[in-house]
């Protein structure tokens, strides 16, 4: 892959899930296996949601994981295990302060999305877990030629044909960050990363990284009233649910009950200036971690969630 493109992948992976040796075994299920155990699948799935609602300690994650492999190994055409499994690859990847880990939980979690991907090609959960760990697994070099942006745009596309409101619009943020960062001779255009990330707006109220997004595409295309507008509707859209996407990126609001002040001193300052300046302030409170899309609410259940 040439430096524009690791470039680019790199860009959109800031945007908007264990491991041990079972890594390298990839994340679907084998060619032969004995007959399916539906009820054994269905239980290994609900510790793995169990294990996942702990999944700040990483090896609760790791342990939840393993039950899904399981679960696959119970019944291989479980098509939630699968999407499950690709999930909690990326998070494990993008949490990691160990690079093997991190790349072998982006190769599992391609090889989960893909067997996804095969057992139901028609739901969106194979295709935008695919696509999130295409674009993790693409920015590091050691593995690079696993995904390109072309990957990362078909898979989001997709998720978008079959379900335009996926994820409070994340599909739509991630094609605008694909042209926000792209150079322009090859294709970048942060016009249509207005375009695109605008459109998400009717099913992404509630997720503050497309309105962070958003902003950041308005101020490169000399809108800055507009890119204030979308970073104060991340305080006022969803002020607990912004509270607590602060937790979980590792700020303590019991111990920091500045943070929302911070924020608004922020907001005043911006009227003064452009709004480069809170941007960076939010970054550096929610995004502590590497990550492709916001972690919001949804995603301390058991179902969907965005990529952390």
């Amino acid at each position: 892959m040439g430096n524009i493109q690791r470039h680019i992948i790199s860009a959109i992976s800031i945007g908007v899930f264990f491991f041990a040796t079972s890594c390298n075994n990839g994340g679907g299920p084998p060619a032969e296996s004995p007959a399916a155990d539906s009820a054994s699948a269905m239980q290994e799935i609900k510790q793995a949601d169990q294990l996942y609602g702990q999944r700040a300690d990483l090896m609760q994650l790791r342990r939840g994981i393993v039950a899904l492999r399981q679960a696959l190994t119970a019944d291989p055409g479980n098509y939630e295990a699968a999407w499950k499994l690709s999930k909690f690859n990326y998070y494990l990847a993008t949490h990691s302060d160990d690079t093997k880990e991190r790349d072998d939980a982006f190769r599992a979690g391609i090889d989960a999305g893909k067997t996804a991907v095969q057992l139901q090609n028609e739901k969106p959960d194979g295709h935008f877990w695919l696509g999130a760990n295409y674009g993790g697994a693409a920015e590091h070099s050691t593995i690079q030629g696993l995904a390109t942006v072309n990957d990362i745009k078909s898979e989001m596309e997709t998720v978008l044909r079959l379900d335009q409101g996926y994820q409070d619009g994340s599909a739509y943020m991630v094609l605008g960050l694909v042209y926000l960062n792209a150079p322009g001779i090859v294709g970048g255009d942060p016009k249509k990363a207005v375009d695109e990330m605008e459109k998400g707006l009717r099913f992404g109220e509630p997720n503050a990284f497309l309105h962070l997004h958003l902003a950041e595409a308005y101020k490169k295309v000399g809108r800055n009233d507009d890119a204030r507008r979308e970073i104060k509707k991340i305080l006022t859209v969803d002020a607990a649910a912004a509270l607590g996407w602060f937790v979980h990126r590792g700020i303590d609001i019991d111990k920091d009950q500045t943070v929302a002040q911070r924020l608004s001193c922020a907001l005043r300052v911006e009227r003064l200036s452009t709004p480069g300046t809170v941007l960076t302030l939010i970054r550096g409170l929610a995004m502590s971690r590497r990550t492709f899309f916001i972690f919001h609410r949804h995603n301390a259940q058991s179902h969907g969630g965005h990529p952390s």
